[in-house]
């Protein structure tokens, strides 16, 4: 699966919309700078799906303009005009080449979820990744109407628990007698701010979770 951030030369706030292409082109959040649909289209001809991570202005603000242009469905957790496929935790949906669980993940937003195959983690706005305020693990904020650090914190450790650990033994070795094959885990973070991140995932999500469980401000100016 190939994975580009489409609004990764962006001048003005965004978040990083995904697009990944495979079996499936999707893409993951649709950002909020103009030329978003012609930079998809230096990749592909069509999109198969938009999925949303959450509904905040960043993350929509060109998605009309996105469905416009490619007619693609629409999958979200929360009410949208023009949402075709409504998401929910416990849902598996296929991005690229893979599967991935849909796992609700509030805090920052009521409607935010994360999708997480045995490969790859679209976290959205739960968990991020070198965005200004801490550079390796991080966390949406939560000190604006709506959002709740508790609530966060809860949701990290959600997907904490439903996030593949490495080191598991394949089942068709298992069943064989053959030699335990070992897999690596989640090793791909696509976040909605900040870098992408190539390595062990759970602990950088380790490490989002003991920040936030600290109930520090996130920002100095909080």
């Amino acid at each position: 699966m190939d994975v580009y951030n489409v609004t990764a030369d962006a001048e003005t706030f965004t978040c990083n919309a995904y697009l990944a292409l495979g079996e499936r082109a999707v893409l993951v959040d649709a950002g909020a700078v103009d030329g978003v649909v012609d930079e998809i289209r230096t990749h592909t001809r069509d999109i198969d799906a938009v999925i949303l991570t959450h509904q905040h202005g960043d993350h929509v603000a060109q998605l009309d303009a996105v469905l416009d242009e490619f007619d693609a469905e629409l999958y979200a957790y929360a009410p949208h005009d023009r949402r075709t496929v409504e998401l929910d935790d416990g849902d598996q949906v296929m991005i690229g080449d893979e599967a991935f669980d849909v796992v609700y993940t509030p805090g920052h937003a009521d409607d935010h979820v994360s999708l997480v195959s045995e490969t790859t983690l679209f976290s959205g706005d739960v968990v991020v990744h070198d965005d200004g305020a801490f550079d390796y693990g991080s966390f949406g904020r939560t000190d604006m109407a709506g959002q709740s650090r508790d609530r966060l914190i809860e949701s990290i450790r959600d997907l904490l628990d439903r996030m593949p650990e490495g080191g598991r033994a394949s089942d068709a070795s298992a069943a064989s007698g053959a030699e335990r094959s070992e897999s690596a885990g989640v090793e791909h973070m696509y976040a909605g701010h900040g870098d992408t991140f190539e390595g062990d995932v759970r602990d950088v999500v380790e490490t989002a979770l003991e920040r936030a469980e600290k109930r520090e401000p996130k920002y100095p100016d909080e």
